[in-house]
């Protein structure tokens, strides 16, 4: 009876070292097949659909909205990221985060110290900060500010339909 267990317990053992021996030693015959054939695609290429038209129509006519009210720009950090409206923000675009105004809205922002002014789409939400009224691309910011970082009080409106 020893015997019989003695044999069984290295069979065991040489069969466990025979599976996980490299394949170098399994029989040539028992190769893998591709689900994939190589001469086909897996997934057909996508047209490439230009995007859609920049150009932009400055309106003629806007409504008074906020006076005094206080801006800021995006840090260089949220460059290439979604916006709540969906889509990729740029700071060397004209866009805007307002907590209200809808998405696509066109508002012109007035620097009330200079009276310089720029019309930026609004894209995202925010600012996140109670005392901010509105956040600028840093393009459409350093435009009206004269260089000067930080923040600024400004006048807001909005374009009429």
């Amino acid at each position: 009876m020893k015997k019989i267990i003695s044999v069984f317990i290295l069979l065991a053992i040489v069969g466990f070292v025979y599976s996980q021996s490299p394949s170098a030693l399994k029989p040539k015959g028992a190769t893998s097949k591709d689900t994939i054939k190589k001469n086909k695609t897996a997934i057909a290429p996508q047209p490439v659909l230009p995007e859609k038209d920049t150009t932009v129509v400055v309106p003629s006519k806007f409504k008074f909205y906020k006076k005094n009210g206080h801006a800021s720009y995006y840090a260089e950090k949220f460059t290439g990221k979604r916006t709540a409206s969906g889509k990729k923000f740029n700071n060397n675009s004209y866009t805007a985060a307002h907590k209200k105004l809808p998405f696509g809205t066109m508002i012109k922002v007035t620097n009330e110290a200079n009276g310089k002014s720029v019309i930026v789409e609004v894209t995202d939400r925010g600012p996140f900060v109670r005392t901010r009224e509105i956040d600028l691309s840093r393009k459409a910011f350093m435009e009206i500010s004269e260089g000067k970082g930080g923040q600024m009080k400004v006048t807001i409106e909005t374009a009429e339909k």
